[in-house]
């Protein structure tokens, strides 16, 4: 439904098929005016990511400090990324570790290329407080540059980010169902 809005016709009119990573576009893109879109669910909230011309990836997860432990931030941080979480205070390390992966999870799915980017070969910020940026991908010293990361709060106890190619953009968030996505507050 919300796809439709932006596109201006009904929702059965649409297809969608999804390229060798799991990444879901619009079979037929003539008409769909470079619109782009990304989503993320985790403990009943789910975030839908769009733009126009331009890649996105969005993640989302529920905090759970069971789950953020140095034995998987060991296997899937950067060792940069390893370092920082490890400095920071225990009661901070939670909420850092889920810094870290949303970030990841949001730049790799907006490149649309999974889990062929491997997690410990770029590096993002983490560190609770601080902004979020895509600091650095090995194979290519200058793809952090092209990229942008924002930290969302969809709510208490979630991480949430947004990866968007380039810089010249602005954000606006909608609650649905609720508020109108009338053309001109469109971004």
């Amino acid at each position: 439904m919300i796809l439709a809005r932006y596109l201006n016709t009904e929702p059965s009119h649409l297809r969608f098929s999804y390229n060798p990573y799991g990444k879901p576009d619009f079979i037929d893109e003539s008409g769909r005016n470079g619109l782009r879109f990304n989503l993320s669910h985790s403990q009943g909230i789910a975030l839908f990511a769009i733009t126009r011309g331009r890649e996105i990836g969005i993640d989302l997860e529920y905090i759970r400090s069971d789950l953020a432990d140095s034995q998987v931030a060991e296997r899937f941080f950067s060792h940069r990324e390893v370092q920082a979480l490890r400095a920071l205070p225990k009661h901070s390390q939670p909420v850092a570790f889920f810094n870290c992966w949303t970030r990841k999870e949001a730049y790799i799915k907006a490149r649309g290329k999974g889990m062929t980017l491997p997690l410990d070969q770029f590096d993002v910020s983490l560190v609770p407080g601080e902004p979020a940026a895509l600091l650095y991908v090995n194979d290519d010293p200058e793809e952090s540059s092209h990229w942008s990361l924002r930290d969302l709060v969809p709510g208490p106890g979630y991480a949430a980010a947004l990866a968007v190619e380039g810089h010249d953009w602005g954000l606006k968030c909608w609650q649905w169902p609720g508020e109108s996505l009338s053309p001109a507050a469109r971004s």
